[in-house]
């Protein structure tokens, strides 16, 4: 198994029990690697596993959700092809946001930046879909980020409720709310 493999299979390592729950026992278990192996193929240990993982979901992310909303076309679309990877990556909204798990307890302190550039990443290219539909900047963004919030507030009570109709509705409802005039 190459780092690349062994990185995809972390994902729901972390994703499952977070930077702190995540042990080397589980790791090893998850990748089917020895300890020796682990360290061959991350001789810094389990941060920079993380680090594997947030660069796996990072490039994932730009691929399947921000290239679609920097493309052309109608942008009623755009979002919903946004949606679309969404529903995907995170399972109807069962699987946890590695985003807000890698913002908690010390994680935060490691990981930061690069949970910080995916978020502003992923506002900035809503914003941009809005902008070109007329919105100000302003509004734009703010719009934007109220998106991800909902996103990211479905998630938790999706997993809390064990029911994916509160993930699965906003994501229906999604494209109406940022597209709406005022």
């Amino acid at each position: 198994m190459d780092k690349i493999e062994a990185s995809r299979r972390l994902v729901n390592v972390f994703r499952q029990y977070g930077y702190e729950g995540a042990t080397l026992s589980r790791i090893s278990q998850a990748t089917g690697l020895g300890k020796a192996s682990l360290y061959h193929h991350f001789p810094n240990g389990k941060q920079e596993m993380a680090e594997a993982v947030l660069e796996h979901v990072s490039q994932w992310f730009g691929v399947a959700i921000l290239e679609p909303l920097h493309r052309s076309g109608e942008p009623r679309k755009r979002i919903h092809t946004m949606n679309e990877s969404l529903k995907q990556f995170y399972n109807c909204g069962r699987d946890a946001c590695l985003l807000a798990l890698f913002s908690l307890g010390d994680s935060n302190d490691l990981f930061h930046e690069q949970v910080n550039q995916m978020l502003n990443a992923w506002i900035d290219g809503l914003a941009q879909v809005l902008e070109e539909v007329g919105l100000s900047k302003t509004q734009a963004r703010q719009r934007a980020e109220d998106a991800v919030i909902q996103v990211q507030g479905a998630l938790v009570l999706t997993r809390g409720l064990n029911n994916s109709a509160p993930f699965e509705r906003v994501l229906e409802q999604l494209p109406d709310q940022l597209l709406h005039n005022e």
